[in-house]
């Protein structure tokens, strides 16, 4: 789909006349990290020390819920135990401990470039993740100094993602409109988050979740990556100023 396309179908099926873009809102696992990896490995742990069957691509899935969304969500299907918000904050800090373990987690190849030359345009950028990890909040600062005008965390919203609240927040916290904000995903929970919020949402395939399945969950335009991103931003941009 050409960036064209792609911008006159929103146009199309949100009724808005324009777009004029003056906010990104970023996820962090698999757009900011190449985390992914390391989180599905710690999940599997979690879950077998506990007793519950479990796959590791099957949490590439679940990316972009909270960490106790999930932990309630796995115990409840696989073990058949209704979890309470104090008991899947504790095993979630076990997952966390299990994820530092496997040691640093490298900048997505990219994504520096690309926020960069979002803020060099006069775009505000706003974190929207899932993650309760403080650690991970924290360590966004140093990587990504300056890029970030806010952020929405799992601490800040009652439903994670697929629910649209985190990015709805994330409109607010831009001061604008969903139809202002482009977001920028990697996980089919999150382009279903950002489109059901009514924002352009581009899909960006850094983990083994095919092109496909973000289209399928309402992405307006994918990319390979985060490189492959960078290169169309310019005529991405330029054509939403010409429809």
């Amino acid at each position: 789909m050409t960036e064209k396309q792609a911008i006159a179908n929103y146009l199309k099926y949100t009724g808005n006349t324009s777009i004029n873009i003056n906010a990104a809102l970023v996820d962090c696992d698999g757009v900011l990290y190449d985390s992914m990896k390391n989180h599905t490995r710690a999940w599997v742990k979690l879950m077998k020390k506990n007793g519950i069957r479990c796959t590791r691509d099957e949490f590439y899935l679940y990316e972009g819920m909270t960490g106790t969304e999930i932990i309630k969500m796995k115990f409840k299907q696989g073990a058949g135990k209704n979890i309470t918000d104090d008991e899947a904050l504790a095993l979630y800090g076990v997952k966390t401990r299990y994820f530092h373990e496997l040691g640093d987690m490298p900048l997505m190849p990219g994504t520096l470039t690309v926020l960069s030359w979002l803020k060099e345009q006069g775009i505000k950028c706003v974190l929207v993740t899932g993650s309760q990890q403080a650690t991970i909040l924290e360590r966004i600062d140093n990587d990504y100094p300056g890029i970030f005008d806010a952020k929405v965390t799992g601490h800040d919203v009652k439903r994670g993602k697929p629910n649209p609240e985190p990015y709805l927040k994330g409109v607010a916290l831009a001061g604008g409109k969903p139809g202002q904000c482009i977001v920028l995903e990697n996980a089919p929970l999150g382009v279903q988050a950002g489109h059901a919020a009514g924002c352009f949402t581009i899909g960006v395939t850094t983990g083994p979740i095919p092109e496909k399945e973000l289209y399928k969950t309402g992405a307006d335009i994918t990319y390979p990556s985060m490189q492959a991103l960078l290169e169309a931003l310019p005529q991405l941009f330029e054509a939403m100023r010409t429809e």
